[in-house]
């Protein structure tokens, strides 16, 4: 299984942070919070190399907290120490 540390999850949203406007500018649809934390669930599915089970299914339509609880499901039994990747996704999304 791969993991990651919490120097690099800190990165991948601080990248994620600097591109906020772009990346919402790319994915009109949803609220800005909801876009990014799709698009830090993407990039985790991506750097975990999740496969399709192990990736997280959605009923109904997702919303921005539907994807943090996502992101910190995935982030649960991946973390090469405890962190608190809570205080990150606060953060990723403050203005």
């Amino acid at each position: 299984m791969t993991t990651i540390s919490e120097a690099e999850f800190a990165r991948i949203c601080a990248g994620i942070r600097a591109d906020r406007d772009v990346i919402r500018k790319h994915n009109p649809i949803g609220t800005p919070d909801e876009t990014l934390y799709w698009m830090l669930l993407s990039c985790l599915i991506s750097y975990l190399s999740l496969s399709d089970i192990e990736t997280p299914c959605f009923t109904g339509t997702p919303n921005a907290e539907t994807y943090r609880q996502a992101v910190l499901f995935i982030l649960k039994d991946r973390k090469t120490a405890d962190f608190d990747a809570e205080t990150y996704l606060d953060k990723l999304t403050e203005l």
